[in-house]
């Protein structure tokens, strides 16, 4: 099982990042753990300097604005 982290305050772009993450795993059939982390400290120490981010197994593969769809479910099979 793979984990997912979201991060982001709890703006309208992450919350669609946190539900585009959840609709493209089932598309895959995939069976994933999905995080939220909100806490500004925590955020910044993930290395993310623009929300809503993504980091997948603990690897950051996105910030910044809502995530290209291919690559998110690229991200989810690698």
């Amino acid at each position: 099982m793979k984990t997912v982290t979201v991060y982001g305050p709890g703006c309208k772009r992450c919350e669609t990042t946190e539900a585009m993450v959840k609709e493209a795993a089932a598309k895959l059939g995939l069976d994933i753990a999905v995080e939220k982390v909100s806490d500004p400290k925590s955020i910044a120490m993930a290395g993310v300097m623009s929300t809503p981010g993504i980091s997948v197994d603990g690897k950051l593969v996105h910030t910044g604005g809502l995530p290209d769809a291919t690559k998110l479910e690229a991200w989810l099979q690698g």
